[in-house]
């Protein structure tokens, strides 16, 4: 072989690699965007004296603190993630965070001993007014500040506890949101007054909110965090963070360990569905747009709130809708969708849209 053939193949050997190793970066790069998310536990009680529907026992929560410790989870304080998602930096896999809804005096007694010996941090959403009663029950001023200094994360739940999406009689939305905001600032500023931490975090009280309130609350310059589940992603509303609730019923780990090692799934929600508040029997489908492609669509789950598994009906490759089988039913109801992921084994994709249904008067459901 002549000495021009031979630098014809290297010359075109090289080429073909600086042309194949973009493409394999290209596409691991692709996958890590579509894997990178994370898990936002919700909490309130750690107690067997608290009302169940809001609690885990101390027992319980050491095997939910034992299971990640053991399975090499990346627990993380909430800022960690929230800046993640704000700069679009990749996540590690299986990134989890613990919160707490509520100064509850058991986060102390009960559970921050457990975290402390794991050495996992934590983030409580209080309500200032509600801490300031005095109540034997909550934690006082002086203990969240030295939980503060201990590095945990105090943030805001609302100055007292009134659901951002119920307007009272006799406002407008408009001046509710108003009303509402003077509130949620003088809670920020008694939270940095008295624990020196301002972070403009706010889980809404009751998981309840509108697109009027999202709108209003990004405008605000605050994170939102929900109480709808699904995994967090780079591609999350940060008005309208989802956590997965911990508490019973959904304390067992054989559930709670599929949704740590959930997946963020991306789907957009058609126009006639996207609002969040309707009366019973007004919202009746709802149709999906999938971003998303390591899963096979045939195993695409989705559940409704005390309706079950519905029926999927497929428009195009990337678009399905939802023909309710009954009427949604009167309080907070959810939509959620799962599928197995390919290339990651044994573990889902997940989201969740929360729907607050309204009696056909329009009046609220209790509390």
């Amino acid at each position: 072989m002549n000495l021009f053939c031979v630098c014809f193949k290297i010359k075109f050997t090289i080429a073909l690699y600086f042309i194949f190793i973009p493409f394999f970066l290209l596409g691991l790069l692709t996958h890590s965007a579509t894997a990178s998310g994370a898990v936002i536990l919700q909490y309130h009680h750690v107690s067997t004296e608290t009302p169940a529907s809001t609690s885990v026992s101390p027992q319980q929560f050491e095997k939910h603190l034992r299971y990640l410790k053991d399975n090499n989870f990346n627990v993380v304080r909430l800022d960690h993630i929230v800046n993640a998602i704000k700069n679009q930096q990749p996540l590690a896999d299986k990134t989890v965070a613990i919160t707490f809804d509520d100064a509850y005096l058991d986060i102390l007694t009960q559970a921050q001993p457990l975290l402390d010996r794991f050495q996992f941090p934590f983030a409580i959403f209080i309500n200032p007014a509600l801490v300031g009663r005095g109540s034997k029950h909550y934690l006082t001023w002086a203990q969240l500040k030295q939980l503060a200094d201990d590095g945990v994360i105090i943030a805001n739940h609302g100055y007292n506890h009134d659901s951002l999406a119920r307007i009272p009689s006799g406002l407008t939305e408009q001046q509710w949101l108003k009303k509402y905001g003077k509130l949620l600032e003088k809670a920020e500023k008694i939270i940095a007054t008295k624990t020196g931490q301002n972070w403009r975090y706010f889980a809404y009280p009751y998981g309840e909110f509108s697109q009027a309130g999202l709108n209003w609350l990004k405008k605000q310059k605050f994170i939102g965090f929900g109480q709808q589940s699904g995994a967090v992603g780079l591609s999350s509303n940060l008005a309208a963070l989802p956590r997965f609730p911990a508490s019973q019923p959904y304390d067992k780990l054989t559930s709670l360990k599929d949704k740590l090692h959930s997946l963020p799934l991306t789907l957009s929600i058609d126009a006639e569905a996207s609002r969040y508040i309707y009366r019973q029997k007004e919202l009746t489908s709802v149709t999906f747009t999938l971003n998303d492609d390591d899963f096979h669509h045939r195993l695409l789950n989705c559940y409704i709130t005390n309706l079950g598994k519905q029926t999927i009906h497929w428009e195009s490759d990337n678009r399905f809708t939802l023909k309710f089988n009954k009427s949604l039913p009167v309080g907070r109801v959810r939509a959620n969708c799962t599928v197995p992921s390919k290339t990651h084994t044994n573990r889902f994709y997940w989201y969740s849209h929360p729907w607050f249904i309204l009696h056909n008067n329009g009046d609220w459901y209790s509390l």
